[in-house]
Formats: C-alpha cells, sequence, structure tokens
C-alpha cells in the first residue's frame, strides 16, 4: 500500500470539504475547495485512491505546501 500526501500549492483558506475519510476517490475528485485572492481553487485526487484523513478544518487558514490530505492506494 502506498501512502500519498496531499499539500497545497498556494497560500488561502479552506473554503469547503469535499471530501470525507474513508472515501474511495477516483483520479481528479475534489478533496476540498481553497479559497484564495476571492477565487476557488479545487484540490483534487491525484489519482484513484482511498482518503485517509483530512488535516485541515474548513475556514483554517493553510500555506503554500501545508499538508491538507493522507490518501492511500495499492
Amino acid at each position: 500500500m502506498v501512502e500519498l500526501r496531499v499539500e497545497a500549492d498556494l497560500a488561502g483558506a479552506v473554503w469547503k470539504l469535499t471530501a470525507t475519510p474513508g472515501e474511495a476517490l477516483a483520479e481528479g475528485d475534489p478533496i476540498l475547495i481553497l479559497e484564495s485572492m476571492k477565487m476557488e481553487i479545487p484540490v483534487e485526487s491525484p489519482c484513484a485512491a482511498k482518503l485517509v484523513a483530512l488535516h485541515v478544518a474548513e475556514g483554517e487558514v493553510v500555506r503554500e505546501g501545508q499538508l491538507l490530505a493522507t490518501l492511500t492506494r495499492d
């Protein structure tokens, strides 16, 4: 089993969590939506995987490179 880390590409606020731990995700499925400079930026699953944990909460301000979620795949 491979563990994958999903990190923020930019600084912003977590506007909405769109996936829940334990959920199976397809490549491109949204995990959460960041808001930065009045734009909504979806953070998507890089591949088919299971969401193990979310490391942020709605409304939280995140910095570039911060860990957002952990996924696993076979």
